[in-house]
């Protein structure tokens, strides 16, 4: 039978499974806040399994399923949110190409009357 650590480390690694998991949907929605927020709660249970005096979970046969499982998808997760920053920077840099401020001077000549 499983003693009290291993038991809280398996307890905080599932739910590092379920928020990753939850990452994928709102990556996959492009719900950006809430997937921050989400990767903000991951964070906490990181420091958590890092402030565990020891980690008995992590050398079971039960983790290296789970290692399995979430490994590819914390590639995919990465992956989209690069893609999606990307596309953000593009949106941003296309928006603000449009600009007509007095930075611009063509914008500046359009404005001004004759």
């Amino acid at each position: 039978m499983p003693d009290k650590a291993y038991e809280e480390a398996r307890s905080l690694w599932e739910k590092y499974r379920v928020l990753t998991h939850e990452l994928m949907k709102f990556i996959d929605e492009e719900e950006v806040d809430t997937f921050l927020d989400l990767v903000d709660q991951r964070g906490q249970i990181i420091e958590m399994l890092q402030a565990l005096p020891a980690d008995p979970y992590r050398g079971s046969v039960d983790f290296a399923a789970l290692d399995a499982e979430l490994r590819p998808l914390e590639m995919q997760i990465q992956y989209k949110a690069r893609a999606w920053l990307n596309r953000s920077r593009r949106r941003n840099a296309a928006v603000h190409s449009y600009d007509t401020g007095e930075g611009s001077p063509v914008g500046g000549y359009l404005n001004r009357r004759h």
